[in-house]
Formats: C-alpha cells, sequence, structure tokens
C-alpha cells in the first residue's frame, strides 16, 4: 500500500488542477491534460498496468466531478486506453533515458491521440458534427497542446539525468 500512496496523492492533487486552475490555461477553448501526461509518466516508470489502472480510476473521478451528461465511465475509458498504448513503451532499464528525451513527447502525443480518439469517437455518436471536423479542430490541436505541456516534465527529467 505505501508503494501506492505517493501515487494516489499525486493523482488527486492532479485532477483538483486538472478541474480548477487548468481552465486558465485555455487557447481557443483547449486545455492541457496534466492527468494524462501523469498517466504516460506512471507508464513509462511503472509499466502498463499501473497506468492504465490510474486512468481508469482518474477518469471515473473526472467524470463523477463534471457531471459528465450521461456518459459516465467515458473519461475512465479514454484515459485507460491511454495508459495502456503508453505502457507498451516501458522499458525497466531505460526509464531515465525516456523520461529526458523527446521519446517521453512522443508517448504523450500517442497517447493523447489514442485518448481523443475514443474520446470523440464515443461523445459525438448521435450529434451532427462529424468525426473528421472533431478530430481536426479539437482533438489533433488538444494532443499537441498536451504534448507541448509534456515539455515541462521532459525538462525536468533531462536535468536530472545531466547531474
Amino acid at each position: 500500500m505505501s508503494r501506492f500512496l505517493p501515487v494516489i496523492i499525486l493523482t488527486v492533487v492532479l485532477i483538483v488542477i486538472q478541474t480548477t486552475v487548468m481552465s486558465y490555461l485555455a487557447v481557443a477553448g483547449l486545455t492541457p491534460d496534466v492527468l494524462l501526461i501523469w498517466i504516460v509518466y506512471l507508464a513509462v516508470a511503472r509499466g502498463q498496468l499501473t497506468a492504465t489502472v490510474t486512468g481508469f480510476l482518474a477518469g471515473l473521478v473526472m467524470d463523477l466531478l463534471s457531471g459528465s451528461d450521461g456518459m459516465l465511465g467515458l473519461s475512465a475509458l479514454a484515459k485507460s486506453s491511454g495508459g495502456f498504448v503508453a505502457g507498451y513503451f516501458f522499458n525497466e532499464n531505460k526509464i531515465q533515458q525516456t523520461l529526458g528525451t523527446y521519446r517521453f513527447l512522443l508517448i504523450i502525443a500517442a497517447a493523447a491521440f489514442v485518448h481523443n480518439l475514443i474520446y470523440f469517437i464515443i461523445f459525438l455518436q448521435g450529434s451532427s458534427v462529424t468525426w473528421w471536423h472533431a478530430t481536426l479542430y479539437y482533438g489533433l490541436p488538444a494532443a499537441l497542446y498536451t504534448t507541448a505541456t509534456g515539455l515541462i516534465p521532459m525538462f525536468v527529467f533531462a536535468r536530472r539525468t545531466l547531474t
């Protein structure tokens, strides 16, 4: 249990930050997903299972907090899928090298793309907005914004690797 306590505490803190502070960083209505960056970090540092379970639980809490209008579990599915995809890049021998290089950004981009793809395919069912429109105008820009935000932890880990 003590191994997972820091993960639980930081996940709760990031959920609070995602639901409160990140709206101030919105650009054209898009906000970076710091929770997904955390899930990718967990995938790279601890493996696929930890990232998938954390993504599911954090997404479920996000759904419960947002009152997701009949879509309870959608964020849980999307975030756990992003964690699952990111978990394929887990290599116990190259954790620090991955976190401190561009590979971390590529993993964030892949996870964000899968996350947004699943989210929009399900969320837009029955609406007049086409899937392509949502992907081009919301999904890809949101994935790029999240990836750009991932530069911050990448530089922190790169600095740790150098010292």
